[in-house]
C-alpha cells in the first residue's frame, strides 16, 4: 500500500492499548478507519481517535459478527487486533475461560477474515494482519491457554499467505514483546485455592508484571503494523519489542530445553 493511497482500513480493540495507537497512525496517514468497541456509546472522548468511526463488535457473539460485517463494505486492510490476555495453571484453567478466550482471540478474526477476503480479492489488494505475540513464539508457564492462542493465529495466517498472495492479498502476523499498555491490569487470572502453583504463580505474575511497565509502547506496536501494511510484499512475521532480532537468533542457535531452562531462570521459576 502506497504512503500516498486512501484506504478502508479495520482496527479491531481500537479504544485502548495496540489498537488504538494503530488507529491513530492509520487515520493520521489519512486513511478511512473503522475502529470496533464492545459498546462504542460508553467510550470516553479521551479514549477516541479523531476521524475515527467507531462501531461496535463483540467478537464472542456471533450475532454482533455477522451485523458487523454486514454493514461494513469494502475493506482493504483489517487489523485483527482485538483479544483477552489470560493466565493460570493449565491443570486449572477453566474449559469456559479457555472456549471464550479462543472464541475471542481467534475464532472471531478468522470469521472476520474470511468475511472481507472475497473483496479483497476481487480488488487485487488487500492486507490482513494478525497481532499476536511472542508468547506464541516464546511460550511461557502459566500461558498456555493465551500463548496457544497467538500461535494458532500466526498459523492461520502464515498457511493463507499461499492462498491469498497471488491474488495481492497479503496475511502477516505481528509477534510483540512487552508492551506498556493496561492490558496487565485486565488480565483474567486463574488459579484455585490452595494450589499447588501458587508461591510460583504468584512469583510469575509479579514479575511479568514489572517487565511490561518496562515495555515498548504501544505506538512502537502500531508503527510496526504500518510498515507492514505500507510493503509491497510484507513479511510472514515481524516481531517487536523485549530483544526480539537476538531472541529469535538464540532460539535458532540453542537447544529448546537450553532456551526453557533460560526464560525459567529470568523469572525465578525452577527448571
Amino acid at each position: 500500500m502506497s504512503a500516498n493511497s486512501t484506504r478502508t482500513v479495520v482496527v479491531t480493540g481500537a479504544s485502548s492499548g495496540i489498537g488504538k495507537a494503530t488507529a491513530t497512525a492509520f487515520a493520521a496517514r489519512g486513511h478511512k478507519v473503522i475502529g470496533t468497541s464492545r459498546n462504542p456509546s460508553s467510550l470516553a472522548e479521551a479514549d477516541r481517535v479523531p476521524g475515527v468511526d467507531y462501531r461496535a463488535l463483540d467478537l464472542t457473539d456471533p450475532e454482533s459478527i455477522a451485523s458487523f460485517t454486514a454493514a461494513l463494505g469494502a475493506v482493504d486492510v483489517l487489523i485483527n487486533n482485538a483479544g483477552e490476555s489470560q493466565a493460570g495453571p493449565l491443570a486449572e484453567l477453566p474449559t469456559d475461560a479457555i472456549e471464550r478466550l479462543f472464541q475471542l482471540n481467534v475464532f472471531g478474526a478468522v470469521t472476520l477474515t474470511q468475511a472481507v477476503l472475497p473483496g479483497m480479492r476481487a480488488r487485487g489488494y488487500g492486507r490482513v494482519v494478525m497481532v499476536g505475540s511472542m508468547l506464541g513464539s516464546f511460550p511461557m508457564p502459566y500461558r498456555s491457554s493465551y500463548a496457544a492462542a497467538k500461535a494458532a493465529l500466526r498459523g492461520f495466517a502464515t498457511a493463507a499467505r499461499f492462498e491469498e498472495s497471488p491474488f495481492g492479498v497479503w496475511l502477516t502476523t505481528i509477534e510483540p514483546g512487552q508492551i506498556d499498555t493496561g492490558l496487565r491490569e485486565r488480565r483474567t487470572k486463574y488459579i484455585d485455592e490452595g494450589s499447588a502453583h501458587t508461591t510460583d504463580f504468584a512469583r510469575f505474575m509479579a514479575k511479568m508484571d514489572e517487565k511490561q511497565g518496562q515495555g515498548i509502547t504501544p505506538e512502537k506496536v502500531a508503527e510496526t503494523i504500518l510498515g507492514a501494511v505500507e510493503a509491497d510484499r510484507p513479511k510472514p512475521l515481524y516481531a517487536v519489542g523485549s530483544n526480539a532480532p537476538l531472541m529469535f537468533a538464540v532460539r535458532r542457535l540453542l537447544p529448546r530445553s537450553v532456551m526453557e531452562r533460560l526464560i525459567a531462570a529470568s523469572y525465578g521459576l525452577k527448571r
